[in-house]
């Protein structure tokens, strides 16, 4: 089975709508994308749990799979989580040993841990992870959500989320991954079991 995974880094823009697989989104999409197109937003942060509580963001239209601190959140709001218990598609709380801090462990993380280790992904086909290329961190919901971009910030995070991929890939050396991006100069390691796809335009997987 092929899974993608919609980061949102700029380089997003590289999926194609109708692109064979189930699609799971990081947080929110980047572009406008049906509920019907769309297997399950994956969010970890109460950042997320609060802008939706404060109706900053709306992602009714969707599930959700929810990790670890939304899990807490939802303990923690009981009402909120009334409120939307029939968006939950599942809670994913699996945060590998290697990840260190749950912190460490973003939306991109468990999505694609979420399509392997629980969805069963043959295929995960990776879009819009520009971190794993470039030295940007920048992503499409920092426009909604105030998030700490400064230059140490930007380090630190680097540091603690790149370590993960290879060995997230290492992990589940059974699935192929596909990681599509405009260049091949990726900033990690990576296994005999992913390949770099340069494309500069959508052409739908």
């Amino acid at each position: 089975m092929r899974v993608n995974v919609l980061g949102n880094g700029d380089h997003n823009f590289l999926f194609k709508r109708g692109t064979p697989g189930k699609l799971l989104i990081c947080n929110m999409p980047p572009f406008e994308i049906p509920k019907k197109e769309v297997h399950a937003s994956c969010m970890v942060d109460f950042k997320m749990m609060a802008a939706l509580a404060e109706g900053k963001v709306n992602l009714n239209m969707y599930d959700w799979v929810l990790g670890t601190r939304p899990r807490r959140w939802m303990e923690m709001q009981p009402n909120f989580y009334l409120k939307y218990s029939q968006n939950i598609r599942d809670f994913w709380q699996r945060v590998p040993d290697y990840a260190g801090n749950a912190t460490n462990f973003s939306c991109g993380h468990m999505a694609v841990d979420y399509a392997c280790g629980k969805m069963g992904a043959k295929e995960v086909h990776i879009y819009g992870f520009d971190s794993i290329f470039d030295m940007t961190l920048l992503s499409a919901t920092d426009l909604i959500l105030e998030s700490d971009r400064s230059i140490n910030n930007t380090h630190r995070i680097a540091n603690n989320w790149r370590p993960i991929w290879p060995a997230m890939f290492s992990e589940y050396s059974n699935v192929k991954f596909f990681l599509y991006h405009s260049h091949s100069k990726v900033k990690i390691p990576l296994p005999d079991n992913v390949e770099v796809v340069v494309q500069t335009k959508s052409q739908g997987g």
